[in-house]
């Protein structure tokens, strides 16, 4: 009979690896949890051959349950209101881990969506998590030299640029000092010396905000939209710096609550990309404090 106590200890020295594998794949904490949960009670329910290789059987459990949800999440995307922007996270990882970092990077999770689901799976699995090509074949159930294949056809397709270096934890600090400082104060000047000339802005709000449908390029177009938008937020909205997904940035509370979540990607010294989340239901996993 399964010692219930144990059968539980077991599972949890995966569950931070199966989450870590389940958001990279969907970009959704709250469904990286629901699929860990349902990994859960698989797992109780498991065979005794099952259990004697409980990181393969898990890993293998998660990532085809993630395989099926991504297939279904594609379709509802289809009549999703305005751009889909991953569940931004609470993170602990700037201090001490670049390329977890990096991995958990909005630019990198947005790189995947070009991904059908199986590449996704095998190239995060060799990728970032380090698995070998037999432990892979095995969980997606394909041949190796299948794996091998799907893997360069994904590398193809995604045409990584080069690797940048990352940005000081002081630097983006600094930069996201002077970029609230010159929104609260209207500085359009300050703001275009901090945007890059072609940065692009992207709201996900799902139609439950106020918010553009569509992203904006151009400093200029940029900055009259940002200073524009501020007007349906209150006027003593608080702005604090936390890391989200191996980055700083910006989320802007009132009351207690939580109204957005804003990451803006630096590159080369200016800001890139500005990414903000204003939908709600993306915003239960930082109310909740949860670090990832």
């Amino acid at each position: 009979m399964k010692d219930p106590e144990e059968t539980t200890r077991i599972f949890n020295q995966y569950r931070l690896l199966l989450t870590s594998i389940a958001y990279r794949m969907l970009g959704s904490y709250t469904d990286a949890e629901d699929i860990v949960q349902e990994a859960f009670v698989r797992w109780l329910q498991a065979s005794d051959t099952e259990m004697q290789t409980p990181k393969a059987y898990l890993t293998t459990v998660v990532v085809r349950l993630c395989i099926d949800k991504q297939r279904s999440a594609s379709a509802r995307r289809e009549v999703y209101v305005g751009p889909w922007l991953p569940e931004p996270v609470l993170t602990d990882t700037l201090a001490e881990n670049v390329a977890r970092a990096e991995s958990l990077s909005f630019a990198f999770l947005l790189m995947l969506e070009r991904l059908n689901p199986v590449e996704r799976a095998i190239f995060l699995l060799h990728e970032v998590f380090d698995y070998s090509y037999t432990e892979i074949a095995e969980i997606v159930g394909k041949s190796v030299a299948n794996c091998r294949q799907i893997l360069h056809r994904a590398q193809q397709r995604l045409n990584r640029p080069q690797a940048r270096f990352p940005v000081p934890l002081e630097e983006q600090k600094s930069m996201l000092d002077r970029f609230t400082r010159a929104t609260r104060n209207g500085d359009v000047e300050e703001l275009l010396h901090l945007l890059a000339d072609d940065v692009v802005f992207t709201t996900d709000s799902n139609g439950k905000t106020r918010a553009g449908l569509r992203p904006v390029q151009g400093a200029k177009k940029v900055v009259r939209g940002m200073l524009g938008g501020m007007r349906w937020y209150p006027a003593d909205m608080q702005i604090i710096q936390v890391e989200l997904n191996g980055q700083i940035a910006l989320l802007g509370q009132h009351n207690g609550q939580i109204l957005a979540a804003m990451l803006p990607e630096i590159v080369n010294g200016r800001v890139q990309n500005i990414y903000l989340i204003t939908n709600p239901d993306k915003l239960t996993a930082l109310k909740a404090g949860v670090i990832f």
